[in-house]
């Protein structure tokens, strides 16, 4: 499976930066970390030949529905356009999109920043591919081209979280060498388990 829609509610627990499930406070958004990966246990195949694939960095606002609506496809638990422009404003350089002739096909949304004032942790808040497209590396691609540039921005760590249940979203980060760090109970507002999973860089 190559992809996974990272999302998070609106609640965000500042404590070892990831989010927890429950009430949302606005204000904390700049402060936590939060993921979620959903619709990604049911994949299609990939039909007839495969077109070329063009992979781009956020390079401008007008990218921004493009964003949300690979996003929000698959997403259970929706965000609003603050929580997007969060990451995208801040982090544009960690946004990568995926892209078959004209149609916009996947995106990965990423931070970077400092875990209590000493860690260097990257962090993967959002992934999506267009169902239409799966099966054809690109979630896997984005994710390897945002480690990338988190690397040669010297990050310690690469985290993110993903329902326990959603096998095909493990598998798509264990392959690219993440390890099972942590269950989070009840993270999400359906009720399931989080795992949360960690590359150590250095």
């Amino acid at each position: 499976m190559e992809e996974c829609v990272t999302a998070f509610q609106e609640h965000l627990s500042l404590t070892e930066g990831t989010t927890s499930v429950g009430a949302l406070e606005p204000n904390s958004i700049k402060d936590g970390l939060y993921s979620n990966c959903h619709g990604l246990s049911s994949l299609e195949p990939a039909r007839g030949p495969c077109p070329p694939i063009d992979y781009v960095v956020y390079s401008s606002e007008l990218n921004m529905p493009d964003i949300i609506r690979l996003i929000q496809r698959d997403l259970s638990e929706p965000y609003s356009i603050y929580t997007y422009r969060y990451f995208i404003h801040n982090w544009p350089h960690l946004c990568y999109m995926a892209r078959v002739g004209s149609e916009w096909v996947g995106a990965i949304v990423c931070k970077l920043d400092y875990h209590k004032k000493v860690v260097k942790r990257g962090y993967i808040a959002m992934l999506a591919v267009d169902s239409n497209f799966r099966k054809r590396r690109i979630g896997s691609t984005l994710v390897t081209k945002a480690i990338q540039a988190m690397k040669e921005l010297e990050a310690d760590e690469i985290v993110l979280e993903t329902e326990i249940t959603n096998k095909p979203a493990l598998r798509l980060y264990e392959n690219l060498g993440f390890v099972r760090d942590k269950r989070l109970f009840r993270y999400y507002l359906n009720g399931v388990d989080a795992l949360r999973l960690k590359l150590w860089l250095k």
